[in-house]
């Protein structure tokens, strides 16, 4: 199931193109608060984020939807992440769509196989602060918004 509905009001048109120009991010995660919590942080710097609900679900959104970058759970009942992760990287569709994985895993291993063997754009942990979020998401967009103001201070 795709979760597209929107957490927080959308920012005026100037403001979003100003932060982000239209940047997708699709969310597979089988926890809908997590979702909503990344669509709150994310959305509220003018991303465009839409959930999907597990690994199944998630792999076919990305072929529908085609994001600028996934945010990848790795820990799901229905299908693994680096199930999905492998998917994606195997079809020349979707190879070249970025993916952080975001997991409660805080296995060493784990962190070491995704970022030097599987080759994951980044890693984060959970629990993590928006910060370290908006971080990695501008990192690996280099979209040059991580000069945008920060949105606490622009409520």
């Amino acid at each position: 199931m795709v979760h597209s509905r929107p957490l927080v009001p959308s920012l005026p048109q100037t403001m979003t193109s100003r932060i982000v120009p239209g940047k997708r991010i699709l969310c597979i995660e089988d926890d809908p608060e997590m979702i909503e919590l990344i669509r709150l942080i994310l959305e509220r710097r003018g991303f465009v984020v839409e959930g999907a609900d597990g690994g199944k679900a998630g792999l076919q959104a990305v072929v529908s939807t085609l994001p600028d970058l996934v945010l990848l759970d790795l820990m799901m009942p229905d299908m693994d992440g680096w199930d999905v992760y492998q998917k994606m990287k195997a079809d020349a569709v979707t190879r070249h769509i970025p993916v952080i994985v975001v997991t409660a895993s805080a296995q060493s291993i784990d962190r070491e196989f995704g970022l030097h063997i599987a080759k994951v754009d980044d890693y984060i942990l959970k629990p993590f602060s928006p910060q370290d979020l908006l971080a990695s998401v501008h990192r690996i967009l280099g979209d040059g918004a991580e000069t945008a103001p920060d949105s606490a201070s622009e409520s």
